[in-house]
């Protein structure tokens, strides 16, 4: 311990140890010590000397702390001093004294210790583990050195924490320590972990990062938070830039709709705080990360339109018409209104409909455009209006019919400032500046509109009082004439270009000025300095579109007269040249690589971005069309025009087709109806028989069991069994004979009546003669005969009263059995009403089914007959191909023997050239080309003067 307070204390008597000597004797200690009081000392003491001899302390005692770390994991406050030791010889802090030099070999010396550091990858493994201690003196120095660490080598320090278990989820747990310093330093680890490393970013962003993230922003205050909101941003961008996974992840999870709040700013916007804005341009830069226009298009276009959903275009319209707005802001603010509405129809609709907070208000657009033309407004301003202007008409063809219309006669109002006046007014300014801004604008409300491009035909302009207007084309090639600024007249003729590409009109009415030629030739053909280069790319440029969409409607400009033309006064071999300086120009590849103008200075702003579309196209189809020949362009359009003939023919077989097809799948559609009405028809009809059958099996049981119970009525009544019979037929015989029996019964009653009479006649009769004597033999006749009339009686009397009784009997009988019967005979009824009514539905089904089977008979004849049809236009197509490849055979051999004479004409002019040599040489007089194309010339000028004359 003495030696530990001669180090760090008081002066010892002696000589005194050196640094290296001290820190030498400190590494033994900490290597041999037992006692952890003897260490955690040693280490302190290092710590104490490891700014003042970085690279001692670093290169003696780096494996000594590295085995503190993975020995002494019990004590908190050794590996403190390990962790901030190791953190001072690897960090490059940058120091304000020193100079370059030294601050670089601070550097040189971090990186090497780093790169000791990492060797072992479980160096970094062992870091991650200790950063799961929550005690303070451990995890905070802990997250400083991995920081550090990255910052030095920070790939190789990625790859090791990608491939550790567990690394990125620990280093996620930073975000929730509720301790800010750690939290915050924890944020500054992720920056540098993410950068560059899309594999760490997705497990980042998936390890619920954005929802993190942006609860520290809210809870720091949003924009007028302090320098951790700016931290969280910076930690978003490096998740969202360039990765389209997680910029899908950032939209599907709804967190557009968070990013609102933010852009929130009140009437009031004096006196912005630095740190405000710069978290206010970081925020508009994480919106531009959404809807940048290098992402892919479908993914763009639902940003845009969720952005526009949840109100966050309207917010950002806000800032832009507010006042009191840091310049800045109010540019970064309109780069991203311009790429949220870029190509967007309902965005871009919407833009068109903000007004400003003026007295009368006026569009937006307008007064961008205001600032746009002005020179006294910032360079960076102004290129970010016309990349507003720019975004707004991308693929806006209503929108380039807006601003087209504002210069039309018709449309225009003098009583109010519109976009096209504020075009012209720039247009034709003093500022070149302005100038080229107001050309390229004017450019992109025709990029690819051809009725536009004709309609800006019929503007007219007012030069000067007491003078007829001229077009507004003719007015760009008067000042194209003048002589004025390089970057006016690139602009100039960036807009002629554009103008009349793909627009014979406007190629005619260009032709139509006498002098537009002549001047375009007589640029391309002069020798000129650096600057005016690319003014002759552009004029040859503009020449070469003159030829390639003429359509020979002049006659003294037709294509064959230009090219001639081009030949005689600048050489095909200069024109194609003059026209390669536009690509072969610095400023050419800047402007290609994205749509936004980004310009260092106002004099490097040549080139626009559609421009270079425009060149790259028509570069090569230009250089073509020079050097074709007359009689190979007939050619080429007779074969064009027998294949268009071809083209056409093909076309109309094959809309035959398409129509013949729509009509075999609208039959398809039908017999599939049909077969499933058929189906479910047959379906019907299967369940209505079985209904049927059902019946009958229940008719024939009941007619069964009621067989039986009349079976068992008749062997125990006799006879009168045939009552309860079913069948109408026994009824009705039944009926019959009780009639019968009941007429035999009332002519016994009648006959029994009549003897009754009789017999009381004899019993008077009787009773008279009982008192006279003679009565007596006579008496006993008729007693014998009144006695054989009373047996006859009594036995008729039997017999009626047997009558009578079976009479009730069959009466009885018959109302049973009638009573029986009426139930059965009514169910009998229902059931043949019911089997008449399904009798009927199938005699109907049947029929229906016969027709359906006709008309699927007679659709499978149509279809058979289309489908003929369809193999005959096939055979025709295939054959006309045929013929197609054969025309293109021809023509690749044609052009094959037009090489082949080329090459024989090559080899006979340069025969004919040595001849004349050898002539010259033995002293004949020989006329060179350019003698006879002066004669020639002389002769043409001769026959214009006589035409003249």
């Amino acid at each position: 311990m003495n030696f530990f307070r001669g180090v760090m204390g008081g002066q010892a008597a002696g000589p005194q140890p050196s640094g290296a000597e001290t820190i030498q004797k400190l590494c033994d200690r900490v290597a041999s010590s037992t006692l952890l009081e003897d260490r955690r000392d040693a280490v302190r003491a290092l710590k104490s000397l490891s700014k003042k001899y970085r690279m001692e302390v670093g290169t003696q005692a780096m494996d000594h702390l590295i085995n503190i770390l993975q020995t002494d994991r019990s004590d908190s406050e050794i590996l403190g001093y390990a962790l901030d030791t190791l953190y001072n010889i690897i960090c490059n802090d940058e120091e304000e004294e020193q100079d370059e030099n030294a601050q670089k070999q601070a550097d040189d010396l971090g990186a090497q210790f780093t790169d000791k550091f990492i060797q072992d990858p479980e160096h970094i493994t062992l870091l991650l583990t200790l950063l799961e201690e929550f005690d303070f003196h451990v995890r905070w120095p802990g997250v400083k050195l991995l920081t550090a660490l990255l910052k030095n080598q920070g790939v190789q320090v990625q790859g090791i924490v990608l491939v550790s278990p567990m690394g990125v989820s620990r280093l996620m747990d930073l975000l929730a320590d509720s301790r800010e310093v750690i939290r915050n330093d924890g944020l500054l680890l992720l920056q540098q972990l993410t950068k560059g490393n899309a594999a760490i970013q997705k497990i980042v962003a998936f390890e619920n990062a954005f929802e993190r993230l942006l609860d520290i922003i809210t809870e720091e205050g949003s924009s007028d938070g302090g320098i951790v909101v700016e931290d969280c941003l910076l930690l978003l961008l490096n998740l969202l830039k360039n990765n389209s996974s997680n910029q899908n992840f950032f939209k599907e999870g709804s967190y557009i709709q968070r990013m609102k709040p933010w852009f929130e700013v009140g009437d009031d916007n004096s006196g912005w705080s630095a740190q405000k804005v710069t978290n206010l341009h970081l925020m508009l830069q994480l919106v531009r990360v959404m809807v940048s226009p290098v992402n892919s298009p479908g993914a763009t276009a639902s940003c845009q339109k969720s952005m526009y959903q949840c109100g966050l275009l309207q917010q950002l319209c806000t800032i832009l018409m507010a006042t009191g707005v840091p310049a800045d802001i109010l540019t970064e603010t309109i780069n991203t209104v311009s790429e949220v509405i870029r190509g967007s129809q309902v965005n871009q609709d919407y833009f068109a409909s903000v007004n400003a907070p003026s007295n009368p208000p006026r569009p937006a657009i307008v007064v961008l455009l205001m600032s746009m033309v002005n020179e006294r407004q910032p360079f960076v301003l102004r290129c970010a209006v016309l990349y507003c202007f720019q975004c707004f008409l991308y693929k806006n063809q209503k929108g380039q019919g807006e601003i087209v219309a504002t210069l039309l006669p018709s449309t225009i109002d003098a009583n109010s400032i519109s976009a096209g006046q504020l075009l012209c007014g720039g247009l034709f300014s003093a500022d070149s500046l302005s100038n080229w801004c107001a050309a390229v604008a004017l450019a992109h409300a025709l990029q690819d509109n051809l009725t536009q491009k004709e309609q800006l035909l019929r503007v007219q302009l007012a030069t000067s009082l007491g003078k007829p207007p001229v077009s507004l084309l003719q007015q760009c090639t008067n000042i194209l004439s003048q002589g004025s600024k390089v970057q006016t007249r690139v602009g100039l003729l960036m807009l002629l270009c554009t103008w009349i590409s793909n627009c014979p009109i406007a190629v005619t009415h260009f032709l139509h000025n006498q002098e537009n030629v002549p001047f375009l030739t007589a640029q391309i053909s002069e020798n000129l300095g650096e600057d005016e280069r690319l003014v002759q790319g552009l004029c040859a440029l503009l020449l070469g579109i003159c030829i390639y969409y003429n359509d020979n409607s002049l006659e003294n400009y037709t294509k064959e007269k230009l090219k001639q033309l081009i030949e005689k006064r600048i050489g095909k071999e200069n024109f194609v040249e003059k026209l390669g300086f536009i690509t072969k120009h610095e400023l050419y590849s800047r402007a290609a690589q994205k749509p936004q103008p980004v310009f260092p200075s106002p004099e490097q702003m040549l080139f626009d971005h559609e421009f270079t579309k425009l060149v790259k196209e028509l570069e090569g189809v230009i250089t073509k069309a020079v050097h074709k020949s007359t009689e190979e362009e007939k050619k080429e359009e007779e074969v064009k025009k027998t294949l268009e003939q071809h083209d056409n023919i093909v076309t109309q077989y094959k809309e035959l087709i398409r129509e013949q097809d729509a009509q075999i799948q609208e039959l398809k559609e039908q017999v599939a109806s049909m077969t499933s009405e058929n189906e479910q028809m047959q379906t019907t009809v299967t369940q209505q028989l079985s209904q049927i059958q059902q019946h009958k099996d229940q008719y024939n049981i009941l007619k069964l069991k009621l067989g039986k119970e009349n079976q068992s009525q008749s062997n125990s009544q006799g006879d009168g069994s045939q009552m309860n019979g079913l069948q109408t037929e026994e009824l009705s015989q039944l009926r019959e004979e009780v009639e019968e029996l009941r007429k035999q019964h009332s002519l016994l009653q009648t006959q029994l009546d009549d003897k009754d009479a009789l017999i009381n006649t004899l019993k008077s009769g009787a009773s008279q003669t009982a008192d006279g004597p003679t009565g007596g033999s006579d008496n006993t006749e008729l007693l014998q005969e009144l006695e054989a009339l009373r047996s006859q009686v009594q036995s008729q009397s039997t017999e009626i009263n047997q009558l009578k009784t079976e009479r009730q009997d069959l009466l009885r009988k018959a109302e049973a059995g009638s009573s029986d019967t009426a139930v059965p005979s009514s169910d009998g009824s229902l059931d043949g009403a019911k089997m008449a009514e399904l009798e009927g539905r199938l005699t109907a089904q049947t029929s229906e089914n016969h027709r359906l089977e006709e008309e699927v008979k007679r659709l499978s004849e149509s279809r058979a007959e289309l489908e003929q049809q369809l193999a005959s236009s096939t055979s025709t197509v295939a054959i006309l191909q045929t013929e197609k490849t054969k025309l293109q055979t021809e023509v690749q051999e044609s052009k094959k023997e037009q090489d082949d004479l080329l090459m024989l004409l090559a080899d006979q002019d340069q025969k004919i050239h040595s001849l004349k040599q050898r002539l010259k040489e033995l002293g004949e007089t020989v006329e060179d080309e350019d003698d006879l194309d002066a004669r020639d010339q002389t002769d043409d000028d001769d026959e214009e003067d006589e035409d003249e004359d």
